[in-house]
Order: C-alpha cells, then structure tokens, then sequence
C-alpha cells in the first residue's frame, strides 16, 4: 500500500489495491461455490411421491435430463427439442465419462419428468438411452412428507 504526503502532513493510504484484491476473491469464491441444485430446472414441475427416497450414494458420473411437458429435453443450457434427436448429446456424454475412465456401466442417467409428461414418452426418452447401452436409470420426484 502506497501512502501519500499531503501538503498538510499527514499520510494517506491507496486503497485502490486493497478493493481490486476484495472483488478479484468475491469474484473467485462465486466461481468455486458448488452449486447442489444445478441439475434443476425450475419449470419442471416434478410429480408427488410418498416412497421416494434419496439414493445412497451419489453415481460416479450421471446425465441429468429434464423432460418437459412439451417433449422438449434440457440438457443443462442445452434444449433439444424432441426425444427422437437426443442421441448426439448421449453419445458426447459418454464419450466424456469414459474419457474421465468411467466405465459404461456406472453411468446413471437422471430423468426428471415433468408431472404432466405422459408416461410413454418418458419410457421412449429410456429406450433412446438403452439405445446407446446406457442401464442405469434414477427417476425424480418430490417427495411428499405425510
């Protein structure tokens, strides 16, 4: 820190270092924040469960999907916007856990469906995964307390 000699005597500091270092680690920390509910997407409506439980342990590596009640997938940022044209975005996922050394197999796939998707097409969405050997499945709901 730089102090000045004013006319009068008396020294000031430069505080401008010490505010540009405040907001570089306000800046840092608000990049490293782990974000738990990144996988949700608040449009999706999620139906209503008295037997749902959490899973015990998180899945070494997992694709969230969150289906919406117009048949549209997100994908993170991404929306695709039919079940039939998502195998692209499978076959990228995969080929990133395996590049991490996740085999096929401890790959989990999170459907989160929207209440008011009709079951077929969530049973499509699982078949358009099956199709690229993906086995594990989790679906989400909320779960109701009595």
């Amino acid at each position: 820190m730089k102090f000045k000699k004013k006319k009068s005597g008396i020294l000031e500091g430069d505080l401008t270092p010490m505010i540009d270092m405040t907001f570089q680690l306000i800046a840092f920390f608000m990049l490293i924040i782990n974000f738990s509910e990144v996988e949700k997407s608040e449009e999706i409506n999620l139906p209503l469960s008295e037997l749902a439980k959490p899973p015990e342990e998180p899945p070494p590596y997992k694709i969230v999907l969150n289906l919406d009640e117009d048949g549209s997938v997100k994908f993170g940022p991404q929306i695709i916007e039919n079940v039939d044209i998502i195998k692209p975005v499978l076959t990228r996922e995969i080929t990133t856990a395996q590049r991490e050394g996740v085999a096929l197999p401890e790959i989990s796939v999170i459907i989160r469906a929207d209440r008011g998707v009709d079951t077929g097409l969530v049973q499509r969405l699982m078949n358009k995964c099956k199709d690229e050997q993906l086995e594990s499945f989790s679906l989400r709901v909320n779960e109701s307390l009595r």
